[in-house]
């Protein structure tokens, strides 16, 4: 059994300040590691699905993921699905079989009632500008909490990935001299160029 507190402090010194979300990432990825009774991604043994989005409140809690599952934005095998919502799916390649795990809504709304929110992120301070006095209490809430009374663990289903081989191929750009992958170059004029030289859109 995986057990989130052993990633905690790590977690919180990679993400780099201490708040709600990214313990809550953690507890997201144990019980879904648990449910499907993996261990941590060494490589790309998992994939993990997270739903958050941009510009709102804790994404921290895709750090969490990351720590505890081993999927990683630089392994490849983590994606955010863009709904602005806080739900995982862990994916075990070996075994085709997937299970999502999302917060319950009552442990995010708590969480949000805390002067952790009110007193400091709704007002634009930074995170880590939060007194510890105010941010551990809400820390150790998360972490200590059954998973019954914070989290939604669905059931086993199967999923079907699909494997797309590592490419090795790359060349120089005949503009910028940088080392880029093959499929993504582009041809300007008479040279082969990477994409931000050519112009192009991503």
């Amino acid at each position: 059994m995986v057990n989130p507190k052993d990633y905690l402090e790590a977690g919180q010194q990679f993400h780099g300040h201490k708040c709600p979300a990214m313990p809550m990432g953690l507890r997201v990825g144990a019980a879904a590691m648990n449910k499907l009774g993996v261990n941590r991604a060494q490589d790309g043994q998992l994939i993990a699905l997270v739903e958050i989005g941009k510009d709102h409140c804790a994404t921290c809690f895709a750090d969490g993921v990351q720590m505890i599952t081993g999927c990683t934005l630089g392994k490849g095998n983590i994606q955010k699905l863009n709904y602005g919502k806080w739900g995982v799916t862990l994916i075990d390649r070996k075994s085709g079989k997937a299970v999502r795990v999302s917060p319950k809504a009552e442990a995010m709304a708590n969480n949000k009632k805390s002067k952790f929110f009110s007193d400091y992120r709704m007002k634009g301070l930074p995170a880590s500008s939060v007194p510890s006095e105010i941010a551990d209490p809400l820390v150790e809430g998360v972490m200590n909490a059954p998973d019954e009374k914070i989290l939604i663990i669905g059931e086993v289903f199967d999923y079907q990935v699909e494997n797309h081989a590592h490419t090795f191929d790359s060349f120089v750009c005949e503009e910028c001299g940088e080392m880029t992958v093959e499929a993504y170059g582009r041809v300007k004029g008479d040279k082969k160029v990477c994409i931000p030289c050519s112009g192009w859109e991503v």
